[in-house]
């Protein structure tokens, strides 16, 4: 993996060299080829889009952009930051494609996420003459994407980068910040991405895994990249990804709530609740293995000794998003995503039999997370985590689909469902 630093050389500079282009294509430019491109497979997921899907109704104004699933959130990279994905093999041709309401589409994305730290991965290979948008439309949309989007973005990483990519980001070095270019990544593998994001919880094209073996597969023995291993083999002890009722058995005492939501939440309830963006920031990734490895280790772990205040917050994220099921499980899914289609009245009620619902460990450890979150929303004036934005950051973690992904068309009823947990927590677990 490697990083491209851009130097900046001013807007004056900038529009000298990149005003001629303005309507210029990049299909009139000769540009460098990018490796062949394999023919699209069936198993594509977007091939599998369901038109009848009741996450995005076909007559919703970003229908026709959400449908190609070009864009996609998928939960929280290593270093507990959101990751988006953004995938150029399922960008249709240029007539098929509105290249202004897919960059509001993304706008209206990022906006949900631009307050914490977030990260982005695009998927290069599948970019063709065909589906190419323009130089200018490019230039117009880095443009496009003030501070308050580059600010928190801590990582770009391009995958699988051509020579192409690489020419356009040197021209484009004159508009792009020394400091926004030092985030940004070449990844040459999907085996490097481990070091980044599991990789099992991207929903990865399957051209683009196709692609990925094929270079591997071109290469000498010796150079071949490291493939980091599926599953390690659990410790004894282990805590992280282990089903809650596992956790609770081998509790001296049997108790329901995991040992690493008691610390984290116990810590935080005494000195997070006024940090201004808790759980918004990321930590050091070295770090949060470290404790990760004391807790399967069956050491204690005491975040007072620890000076990152933000490492328990990205502690606890990071447990609840590695259980094998989500902690509002598979079964409640397709009733959660369906939840606002419910009329207001009768929500509560819903509400409340679906929580019910849930296995007793799961219930328990949902009602004590609830429970301290209504806490850190009390102090919102002073750490800005309203339920809404709580939602956003929490709505990923409690539920996911089976293929461990996040589509975007399902991210916004899940935080609709955690907002309205957050509202009516004081009814609902009464």
């Amino acid at each position: 993996m490697s990083s491209e630093l851009l130097v900046e050389f001013g807007e004056d500079a900038a529009t000298a060299q990149l005003g001629p282009l303005k309507l210029t294509t990049l299909e009139d430019q000769q540009w460098p080829a990018d490796e062949s491109t394999l023919s699209k497979s069936e198993m594509d997921v977007s091939q599998r889009f369901d038109a009848n899907s009741p996450h995005l109704p076909w007559d919703h104004p970003y229908y026709d952009i959400a449908r190609h699933q070009i864009i996609e959130v998928a939960g929280d990279d290593n270093f507990g930051r959101k990751v988006i994905v953004f995938n150029a093999c399922r960008m249709p041709p240029h007539h098929q494609l509105d290249h202004h309401k897919l960059l509001m589409y993304l706008k209206g994305t990022l906006d949900q996420y631009v307050e914490s730290d977030y990260t982005l991965i695009y998927f290069h290979h599948g970019l063709t003459n065909e589906n190419k948008p323009s130089l200018s439309w490019l230039r117009d949309a880095y443009r496009e994407f003030d501070r308050k989007y580059k600010k928190n973005i801590k990582a770009l990483y391009i995958v699988h980068p051509t020579m192409f990519i690489k020419t356009l980001l040197i021209l484009f070095k004159p508009i792009i910040s020394f400091k926004f270019g030092r985030k940004i990544n070449y990844v040459n593998y999907l085996s490097e991405l481990e070091d980044v994001v599991k990789c099992e919880q991207l929903i990865i094209p399957a051209r683009v895994k196709e692609y990925d073996n094929k270079l591997r597969a071109s290469l000498k023995p010796s150079a071949q990249p490291l493939v980091s291993p599926l599953h390690s083999p659990p410790l004894p002890g282990q805590v992280f990804g282990v089903p809650l009722v596992m956790l609770r058995q081998r509790s001296p005492d049997g108790d329901a709530i995991p040992v690493v939501m008691r610390d984290t939440i116990s810590f935080l309830s005494e000195q997070g609740l006024e940090i201004e963006g808790i759980f918004r920031r990321s930590a050091n990734v070295t770090l949060v293995k470290q404790v990760q490895l004391r807790y399967n280790s069956g050491e204690k772990v005491d975040f007072r000794k620890m000076e990152d205040i933000h490492l328990a917050a990205v502690i606890l994220k990071t447990f609840l998003r590695e259980l094998p099921e989500p902690l509002l499980t598979y079964q409640l899914y397709n009733d959660i995503i369906n939840f606002n289609a419910v009329s207001s009245d009768n929500q509560e009620s819903l509400m409340k039999t679906l929580v019910e619902s849930l296995p007793e460990e799961n219930y328990a450890t949902l009602r004590f997370l609830i429970t301290f979150l209504a806490q850190v929303s009390a102090n919102s004036e002073v750490n800005k985590m309203t339920n809404s934005n709580l939602a956003v950051v929490f709505g990923p973690n409690l539920l996911w689909g089976r293929d461990n992904a996040m589509s975007l068309s399902a991210i916004g009823p899940i935080n609709n469902f955690t907002r309205t947990l957050l509202d009516q927590q004081h009814l609902v677990f009464t």
